[in-house]
């Protein structure tokens, strides 16, 4: 057995809940903490939705929104909580702690949670009061356990949708929070359930996906949805099995308790490496895996019947219509996810403002927001809000895809920054490069490390942090650098993208990528994606154009070792 796994046996996990009001109420310090728990309490806080920054003394909290949908009054206290605690001490710059942000800002992340950072322990249970009184959480947002549902953030408002799911992700979330038989899993255990036709929940890269399906069953045709296992990023990514399964709404929360059973009885606890559920997917094979779900659910599962994905979209940037009549949504565009808590809380009274009594703020998988539920007299005037010119439901294709994880910044594992990298990239790429006009989006994913919690291998344009080391004529040098990976995408095309360059210097990136894009522009075929393009384009003739070796001015792409 790991040494996490001994934590988890020593103590039920949940339990490090009721911990926290204790170590807030006797303000103690880590060291306190630890002395009293224990090195495992630092696992275990996770159950609480807590992950302990790089900066002695601080958490970082992780709220859960099943399916990203949030009311406006919930919206508003999270925006408004980020403001009041996740504040920078003056030993680490205070209110300047960070020149793009300052300070008391969010992630949305990709997974439609939110997440603050310099949380005080002290400052916890106030906030959960706070949360409480709004029906929000932040129990297992963190752990080896049920994280957050994901779903469509347009559930329930567009026409290419084949029934609303949004009832049944909360049915689902609603069961395993708090469930103390599912809290202990051997990893942490990630579930998506949309009723979209365009997959926007991501069910290929999930451990658990349900997606729309339709079946005859007695003449009479009804909806539900298929079932795909198995999928995932970070080292050793795998795409999702198809189960020959169909799951009646009703009997999603079964379904998907009885997968979290085959997980909990026979997944790998001895090497956390490889007890991800799509390693125990692979060694069973999906239809070994199929006949063990089967055996612990408790309702008859009928064969699979019609398919109704009929591809990928995962984004909802700009103005669109409802399918109620006369009201729009507008997503917005918050470039790697950040955005001060303020602006975030004045998105939500702008919500309730503008739009109808079902006004609603939901999270996307590519860390934007949308507004819901806004008459089509008023979007104008929503759009002529502060908040909406820095985060512009018009972006240019670069800042559209961005995407960046939390990074070195706070995180422990991160090797280098992503989140002003991110930012400060996509606007400029933006500028220096014309992106056919066809092209909405270019999605560059940056992860700070191999973990890929802002799902690299699924980008256009991918980045896995590293260090580098430069030959110049003083010496060597470490500098931050990327592995650069090129092709990913979601989908029936679905593919994961391949790693072209290894160990480039960050200074590096932009100039390969005014190269790459020229070269595409000029060898585009009609309709062609820029993932297209570089599928076409063998790895060798890429790694060229971007070393300049296709190109009339070489600027030379510089490799670590």
């Amino acid at each position: 057995m790991n040494t996490v796994e001994q934590h988890k046996q020593e103590k039920h996990p949940l339990d490090v809940v009721e911990d926290v009001y204790a170590y807030a109420e006797e303000g103690l310090t880590f060291e306190e903490i630890e002395d009293r728990a224990g090195g495992g309490e630092w696992e275990r806080l996770k159950w609480a939705g807590m992950y302990a920054q790089k900066q002695a003394g601080y958490f970082m909290i992780r709220t859960k929104v099943p399916g990203g949908k949030l009311t406006p009054e919930q919206a508003e206290v999270i925006g408004e909580c980020a403001a009041d605690y996740a504040t920078a001490p003056e030993e680490y710059g205070g209110a300047e702690q960070n020149e793009l942000w300052g300070d008391a800002y969010l992630d949305i992340t990709t997974r439609q949670d939110i997440q603050k950072h310099w949380i005080r322990v002290e400052d916890v249970p106030e906030m959960w009061e706070r949360y409480d009184e709004v029906g929000l959480t932040t129990i297992q947002g963190c752990g080896d356990s049920a994280r957050n549902v994901l779903g469509c953030p347009a559930a329930g408002l567009d026409d290419h949708e084949c029934f609303n799911a949004q009832p049944v992700i909360d049915a689902v979330s609603d069961y395993f929070t708090n469930n103390r038989e599912y809290a202990n899993l051997p990893r942490k255990f990630k579930m998506t359930i949309t009723g979209c036709a365009h997959d926007c929940a991501q069910s290929q890269i999930n451990d658990v996906g349900l997606v729309p399906a339709r079946k005859e069953i007695d003449g009479e045709y009804y909806y539900g949805f298929h079932a795909r296992v198995g999928g995932g990023l970070s080292d050793g990514p795998r795409m999702a099995s198809e189960l020959d399964v169909f799951v009646p709404p009703e009997d999603a929360v079964e379904f998907c308790r009885a997968v979290a059973q085959t997980f909990k009885e026979i997944g790998d606890r001895n090497n956390r490496g490889v007890c991800r559920m799509r390693y125990l997917v692979e060694q069973l094979g999906p239809e070994k895996f199929e006949e063990a779900i089967r055996d612990r659910c408790q309702v008859d599962l009928p064969a699979g019947g019609e398919n109704l994905t009929v591809g990928y979209q995962g984004d909802h940037v700009g103005v669109h219509d409802q399918k109620q009549d006369g009201l729009k949504y507008v997503g917005f565009n918050v470039i790697a996810g950040r955005m001060g808590g303020d602006e975030f809380a004045e998105a939500a009274r702008a919500a309730k403002k503008y739009g109808t009594e079902d006004a609603s703020i939901r999270l996307a998988t590519d860390q934007n927001f949308l507004i819901t539920h806004i008459p089509e007299e008023n979007v104008d005037d929503l759009l002529a809000e502060p908040f909406a010119q820095e985060y512009s439901p018009d972006p240019g294709p670069f800042s559209r895809g961005a995407v960046g994880c939390t990074g070195n910044e706070f995180c422990n594992y991160a090797i280098i920054e992503t989140k002003k990298r991110t930012k400060r990239w996509a606007r400029e790429l933006d500028e220096r490069i014309d992106v056919p006009d066809d092209i909405e989006a270019i999605r560059m994913h940056m992860s700070g490390c191999s973990a890929s919690c802002a799902q690299p291998q699924i980008a256009d344009i991918g980045f896995r942090g590293e260090t580098v080391k430069l030959d110049d004529e003083d010496g060597s040098d470490i500098v931050e650098g990327m592995d650069f990976g090129l092709g990913g995408s979601l989908g029936a095309d679905n593919e994961f993208l391949d790693w072209v360059e290894n160990a480039v210097p960050a200074q590096s990136v932009i100039p390969a990528l005014e190269q790459l894009f020229e070269a595409y522009s000029d060898e585009r075929e009609d309709g062609e994606r820029f993932y297209e393009w570089t599928r076409r384009v063998d790895n060798e003739r890429l790694r060229r154009i971007m070393q300049g070796a296709d190109a009339p001015v070489a600027r030379g792409v510089a490799h670590g070792d």
